[in-house]
């Protein structure tokens, strides 16, 4: 027997390759190309009938429901786009409305009023890029929500605008005549704009600052019964300041039907079938539109459903254009491509702006913790812990940025949007791939600058029709959020006292008009000051919040009632329990 005296080679370790920092990328394009060359990439299992099928009475109801498209998932191109297109005209006309009613007020030309449509959906594009992309600044701190929370110009902005506006004709910044039996006629005035622009951009900070306060204490300061009755009054109020005016044949000076001047008819003596206002036509033209709504809520596919505000326009737009209603010159004067900062405005601060703007921040920093919330809700993520206190400091930061660079867009401040969460909801599908080509469509409408155009020549009662709903719509949120409050005995003085303000400013708009008429003398300064307490005092919405939020912190907490039922007092203890219990699981998952 032989002795081996050498010991057997070591068999060395197989060579791992290092990676390399250009991995990721190619994984990404491999990805890509996957994506875009594979039926499964474009189509994927989504149902496209049960997205494109009527509700009919007489058809037979599939319940079955597509499946849910989460955050991140992997999203069919087709589905991505789908879905983008109808979040994109889901918001369309909330979108439109706001630069069309400031031009509207302030007397514009034409090809400016084109351009403030455009830079609004350029400008919403942007900041819902944003918001949905949410990027990391430092420690727990991000900018942007991470969830489909698009940004659209705001609701409040336009009720306080049209508060400065008449301010500002009224101590002579902008030009007005006055006609020999009283009327008197507005002259343009795109100054007032770009001192709105330039007083909401240096007001945004307020907003900014309110984003790293915790948002426990920012739900403390305005619980429900504070941001319901403030989204109540600010759908409630334009409804009555531009809704039905429109509705009628216009909301600016031809709303007063005076018998002579260019605005003895509606829109215009220049329009193409110019009518006093209310006549039957306007009402029927509007209440076509309104109808239209109705009908496809009930017999739409969920597509159209998405998109009902849109198709109550075009069926509108229809036969308003069949009938001589509308013009084309807006469309023809409107340039074929267009970009921001085509036409600028000269930024300014009118000081008795700067209060009503403060609190218009105030107010979309609450409208965003609502709106994020639910946006979490249909999106199936947790609404509470940090996660979740996270995405509420983002959306605000978000929204307060948004508010900083809107200006320099040549847009008034921008928001989150609560109707997109329908579109979720209804869709299934709460992807971000969904929300990125929903902003790639809303600026490539904002480039066309034909689709501003013919916005820009939808008649008045056609979009009063539309405004209308949208605005109620609005004005429905609100009650929604205070259905969630408990409506105790303190609840209801608040809400009481609130409305009081609130309702009574949208009844009767100059009540505090004349306010300080009688002090004698006021320096330039002291004018300022009264002026801004003019503004919020007659802006309802403003008002009510302000009696709101005071009260919310002055009057105590009422003590939880005491149940002398044993059994229900160990039932409601064990509630308690499970909802501890539940709590700590939540914290522990995350």
């Amino acid at each position: 027997m032989l002795a081996v005296d050498s010991q057997p080679e070591a068999i060395p370790p197989p060579e791992v390759p290092k990676p390399s920092r250009f991995d990721g990328v190619k994984n990404k394009f491999a990805h890509i190309k996957e994506k875009v060359t594979t039926r499964e990439g474009w189509v994927g299992d989504y149902d496209y009938a049960w997205l494109c099928m009527p509700t009919l009475p007489f058809m037979k109801k599939d319940r079955r429901l597509p499946p849910f498209y989460a955050l991140n998932d992997d999203l069919p191109l087709l589905v991505a786009i789908t879905s983008g297109l109808q979040h994109a005209l889901a918001m369309l006309a909330g979108l439109i409305t706001p630069p069309i009613i400031f031009a509207s007020a302030l007397n514009l030309d034409a090809p400016t009023s084109a351009y403030m449509i455009s830079a609004s959906l350029i400008g919403c594009g942007i900041m819902s890029f944003v918001q949905i992309s949410r990027f990391h600044l430092f420690k727990n701190y991000y900018i942007g929500t991470g969830l489909i929370t698009v940004v659209g110009t705001s609701f409040a902005t336009l009720s306080t605008a049209n508060a400065i506006f008449n301010a500002m004709y009224r101590d002579g910044t902008c030009p007005s005549i006055t006609a020999v039996d009283g009327t008197i006629t507005r002259g343009a005035c795109p100054d007032a704009y770009g001192k709105v622009l330039g007083t909401s951009l240096i007001c945004s900070f307020l907003e900014i600052g309110m984003s790293f306060v915790s948002p426990r204490m920012l739900k403390r300061l305005f619980p429900p019964i504070v941001t319901g009755t403030v989204i109540l009054m600010i759908g409630a109020s334009l409804i009555g300041e531009s809704g039905i005016a429109n509705w009628g044949g216009g909301s600016n000076d031809c709303k007063n039907r005076p018998e002579t001047g260019i605005f003895a008819l509606c829109p215009t003596i220049f329009a193409p079938r110019p009518l006093p206002w209310g006549s039957a036509e306007f009402i029927g033209l509007g209440f076509l539109s309104f109808s239209t709504i109705l009908l496809v809520e009930r017999f739409g596919s969920p597509f159209m459903r998405n998109i009902s505000i849109i198709c109550g326009l075009v069926v509108g737009c229809i036969v308003s254009g069949a009938t001589g209603y509308m013009s084309s010159s807006t469309i023809k004067s409107a340039p074929a491509i267009t970009f921001l900062w085509v036409h600028t405005f000269k930024l300014g601060v009118y000081p008795p702006a700067i209060l009503p703007m403060l609190a218009v921040y105030v107010s979309l920093a609450m409208e965003a913790i609502g709106d994020i919330t639910a946006s979490a809700e249909v999106s199936h993520q947790p609404v509470v812990g940090d996660v979740f206190d996270s995405r509420i400091q983002g959306g605000v930061l978000g929204d307060g940025v948004s508010g900083f660079f809107s200006a320099l867009f040549t847009v008034t401040p921008l928001s989150t949007f609560a109707q997109n969460n329908g579109v979720i909801a209804i869709t299934r599908c709460a992807n971000r791939g969904a929300g990125r080509w929903c902003c790639f469509f809303l600026i490539l409408f904002g480039v066309i600058g034909k689709i501003a155009g013919v916005f820009l020549a939808i008649p008045n009662s056609v979009l009063g029709g539309v405004t209308t709903f949208l605005f109620a719509n609005v004005a429905v949120s609100g009650v929604r959020v205070l259905a969630t409050t408990g409506f105790q005995r303190r609840d209801r003085f608040i809400l009481a006292a609130a409305m009081a303000f609130g309702v009574g400013n949208l009844l009767k708009h100059d009540t505090f008009t004349y306010l300080f008429e009688r002090v004698p003398n006021p320096n330039k300064g002291l004018q300022g000051l009264f002026d801004s307490i003019t503004i919020v005092l007659s802006t309802p919405f403003l008002s009510a919040g302000v009696v709101a939020t005071l009260l919310n912190l002055i009057l105590p907490q009422e003590p939880v009632e005491s149940n002398e039922d044993d059994e229900t007092s160990s039932n409601v203890e064990k509630v308690e329990h499970d909802v501890e219990s539940q709590d700590e699981k939540d914290s522990k998952k995350l």
